[in-house]
């Protein structure tokens, strides 16, 4: 499938959004759900799958759709194509905060290995498909790293980093180490692998867990400061039912908030 060259624009600073602009025939693909504004003559089409696979009868559908429901995504993808006579505009924005990335397919030789929920939407005739770690200590402790999606062809395609974004171009044979849920996206010639911390007791009491991944270069890395699941824990361990603390906690009068207000201690 022809790519569609697109012409987009990013706004925000820490919750951003990307607006794609279409000329006439031209059409966009965007994760579920991520769709945030569009303009009229725009026209929007749920579709089985990924969006790339719609010349290649029921068995490629069902092909793009079993990719994405290994990496946790929806079933569906949605498309939105450009029917009026003029340019429009589709807006698509971050799911949380972070920043978002535009890559050119076609500068970085044709192919991005990212993160499964990284993905937030691209030009039409990008394909989305799994890329499997092959090694065994990747499958066993990879965590996050385990499965990824591989975006594929020589348009352009926008991807999410939480927190604040680090791009890397590591030389041949450098060595990077990172917490796997705070890698984003590589280039398939860059290696990955998990290794042991190495320390029991780092390994128990540093709070950054048994494995981390190493990316071995040639080629370029992009990294995230703050994951999803990472964000997700914290919210998870400060709310009320999970025996954190209520809103007064930050300050001074924290303790005697909660006695007057009838917490339980």
């Amino acid at each position: 499938m022809a790519m569609d060259v697109v012409d987009f624009e990013i706004f925000g600073n820490e919750m951003q959004y990307v607006e794609v602009e279409l000329d006439p025939g031209e059409a966009a693909i965007g994760e579920a759900g991520a769709m945030m504004m569009m303009e009229d003559g725009i026209q929007m089409d749920t579709v089985f799958g990924d969006g790339a696979q719609q010349q290649g009868g029921l068995f490629g559908k069902l092909m793009g759709a079993g990719k994405r429901l290994i990496t946790g995504e929806s079933l569906f993808t949605t498309i939105f194509h450009n029917e009026g006579s003029g340019k429009r505009r589709v807006a698509f924005a971050a799911p949380y905060p972070g920043k978002i990335i535009p890559v050119d397919l076609s500068e970085l030789g044709g192919t991005l290995i990212c993160q499964k929920d990284a993905f937030l939407c691209a030009a039409r005739g990008v394909q989305l498909g799994i890329a499997f770690q092959r090694k065994l200590g990747v499958g066993l402790f990879g965590g996050e790293g385990f499965i990824m999606q591989k975006l594929e062809g020589d348009g352009m395609a926008f991807v999410h980093a939480g927190g604040t974004l680090a791009v890397r171009d590591l030389a041949p044979g450098e060595i990077l180490r990172v917490d796997t849920g705070c890698v984003v996206a590589y280039q398939p010639s860059v290696a990955f692998d998990i290794q042991y911390v190495g320390k029991l007791k780092s390994a128990l009491f540093s709070g950054e867990g048994l494995f981390f991944a190493s990316l071995r270069g040639p080629g370029r890395v992009w990294l995230q400061s703050l994951p999803l699941s990472r964000l997700a824990n914290r919210i998870i361990a400060a709310a009320p039912s999970a025996g954190g603390g209520n809103r007064e906690e930050g300050s001074v009068l924290g303790a005697l908030g909660g006695f007057i207000g009838g917490r339980d201690n």
